[in-house]
């Protein structure tokens, strides 16, 4: 069994390209992952897809066969060739992917260095994927460690002691270009955590907030989370040109505002589009419009990145022991089993032979402890050397193999029931 991550980020791809590898919705992840599935190299799966990265991570017998599938995979999905996915493509297996899975939940790989939505958007690719049994043991297992990972990571140094996020680093923008934003007037367009993190801030920052969405229901609750208006989604052809600042981020495929629907306005207006797929298409710059989208936000995500880097250190050196521990941990809950297994059906033996001796009268009957004893020693002194060997030695990656192939040289099937005559004996790293 190995572990398998293949990584579109902010780091190698535009925002161009993971617009087009973006799965928008549940329907196209679970599509996506059913498809991986399908495959004989992959048997668990999971598709994370957010503003700044789109990552497929797998549970497979065989990496290399395992990322043609999942390219061949985003290429159908994309449009883009496969050729220009690997060129572009992070690729991590084993060691290097649970490190990597790590270091997202923990915010390390993130644009804004800290931000806090990302171990929530993992919990739900994960819960998505778990829900439709598209994933089991293997993924649960790593995510289990990574969330641990990131608990640790935020509890035990002050990367995410200011909470920010990709919505607060564009608050942060426009009151950088406007000033005091205080009374001003704000439309969010949108209803995902995005959106409700940016009502957050804005409202802290004293400004008149107005939430669209194309469900009513979901507008008003968040306008009374948030302390802001709700205006009705079909007005929206006429609120863009009425507002000093915009933030939109909706799960359409398509841009939901368009050249057509401007209009000449007497102030310039700041617009923020972090969706992805991009919601704004427009040459913004005739209108006097300043439009950032995600990739713009970069100039403060550095700033950000410098005035932490001392907490990523500290960050990176938990996430490494993190990484060692889940190992260790894998491999001693693979391997501890099947040395008992081991055990048990040699002393098995050990007692049917020695019960075989004592019935044919071999063996006086006053010896039939000194025997007893003396067999299951002999046996515990010969297999302690290959159970050490197994503990310390075994590659967590490949401990399914061993395992699979010990249990067939000893023709056992898993969970299968053991005498009840056998010795109960099992020594444990003695």
């Amino acid at each position: 069994m190995h572990y398998l991550i293949i990584s579109f980020s902010h780091k190698n791809s535009t925002l161009a390209i993971r617009e087009k590898l973006a799965f928008v919705d549940e329907a196209a992840q679970i599509a996506g992952m059913r498809a991986l599935n399908g495959d004989t190299h992959i048997s668990e799966s999971m598709v994370l897809s957010t503003c700044n990265r789109v990552e497929i991570f797998c549970s497979c017998n065989d990496p290399a066969a395992a990322s043609d599938t999942v390219f061949n995979l985003l290429s159908q999905h994309s449009g883009l060739s496969r050729e220009e996915l690997r060129e572009r493509a992070d690729v991590f297996d084993d060691e290097g992917c649970i490190h990597h899975l790590f270091s997202v939940a923990s915010s390390l790989d993130s644009m804004v260095v800290g931000e806090t939505q990302i171990a929530g958007q993992l919990k739900d690719a994960f819960k998505l994927s778990q829900d439709n049994a598209l994933s089991s043991q293997k993924i649960s297992r790593a995510m289990a460690y990574a969330l641990k990972c990131a608990a640790e990571v935020r509890n035990a140094t002050n990367i995410s002691s200011k909470p920010v996020s990709v919505a607060s680093v564009a608050v942060a923008k426009v009151k950088e270009s406007i000033g005091e934003v205080s009374g001003k007037k704000a439309l969010v367009i949108g209803s995902g955590e995005m959106s409700v993190i940016t009502c957050k801030h804005l409202s802290a920052q004293g400004v008149d907030v107005t939430i669209m969405n194309r469900t009513f229901e979901k507008a008003e609750a968040i306008a009374k989370e948030c302390g802001a208006r709700v205006r009705s989604f079909e007005e929206l052809d006429y609120a863009i040109n009425e507002y000093e600042m915009l933030f939109t981020s909706t799960g359409s495929l398509h841009p939901i505002i368009t050249e057509e629907m401007l209009r000449p306005c007497e102030f310039t207006r700041y617009w923020f589009d972090m969706a992805v797929p991009r919601d704004i298409e427009c040459n913004h710059e005739i209108w006097d419009i300043r439009l950032f989208q995600v990739d713009d936000l970069k100039e403060i995500v550095s700033e950000n990145i410098a005035l932490r880097e001392d907490e990523a250190k500290l960050s990176y050196v938990i996430v490494r022991r993190h990484v060692l521990g889940f190992f260790e941990w894998l491999k001693s809950l693979s391997v501890e089993p099947l040395i008992k297994s081991m055990y048990v059906q040699a002393y098995q033996a050990a007692y049917e032979e020695a019960t075989r001796v004592m019935d044919h009268g071999y063996i006086p009957k006053e010896y039939e402890y000194a025997v007893r004893k003396a067999t299951e020693q002999a046996l515990k002194r010969f297999l302690h050397p290959f159970a050490e060997r197994m503990r310390d030695g075994s590659d967590p990656m490949r401990i399914d193999t061993l395992i699979e192939s010990m249990s067939f040289l000893m023709n056992q099937e898993e969970g299968s029931d053991l005498s009840q005559n056998a010795c109960t004996y099992y020594p444990k790293g003695k």
